[in-house]
């Protein structure tokens, strides 16, 4: 069976609504194949430290 057969005869069908449910909004289901991140911050966190800063003057009593 060549692949372009295979979904022949549901490819014509349109998408199932439900009364209960709207439908989704496109940002909201591109949210669903973003990227995982599961550890937020971490990258501000590595910037933070990599950071670089001048060195602190200490200061006398004088």
């Amino acid at each position: 069976m060549h692949m372009n057969d295979k979904y022949s005869d549901i490819r014509q069908l349109s998408r199932p609504q439900y009364d209960d449910l709207p439908p989704m909004s496109m940002a909201d289901r591109a949210a669903q194949f973003s990227p995982f991140a599961a550890l937020t911050g971490y990258g501000d966190a590595v910037s933070e430290t990599a950071r670089l800063v001048d060195s602190r003057c200490e200061l006398t009593d004088d």
